[in-house]
C-alpha cells in the first residue's frame, strides 16, 4: 500500500501595499508657465530621469508642501491669478 505524501507547504505571499486612488484633474495654465514644462523635461532628460509632465507637477506640489508658512505664501504670491475654464478660441 503506498504511503500517502504531505500536500505541499502553502507559500504566504506578502501583501503589496495599496495603489493610491488616481484622481484625473484638468486646469488652466499661461503658456509661458506651460513652456518651463517642456524645459523641465528636457532637463530631467539630460540629468538621466525621463519625467512627465504630471511627475513633475507632482514634484513642485512635495517641494511646497514641504516649506515653511513664511515661504509657501510667497511662492503663491509669486504666481498672478488666471481667469478660469477653457481658453477662448483664437
Amino acid at each position: 500500500m503506498p504511503v500517502a505524501s504531505a500536500p505541499p507547504a502553502k507559500t504566504v505571499k506578502p501583501e503589496k501595499p495599496k495603489k493610491p486612488k488616481l484622481v484625473r484633474d484638468s486646469f488652466t495654465i499661461p503658456k509661458p508657465e506651460y513652456t518651463v514644462l517642456a524645459q523641465l523635461k528636457q532637463r530631467a532628460a539630460l540629468a538621466g530621469k525621463s519625467a512627465k509632465k504630471s511627475e513633475l507637477l507632482r514634484a513642485g506640489i512635495k517641494l511646497l508642501a514641504g516649506l515653511g508658512d513664511a515661504a509657501f505664501v510667497a511662492a503663491i504670491g509669486a504666481v498672478p491669478a488666471v481667469k478660469t475654464g477653457r481658453p477662448a478660441k483664437d
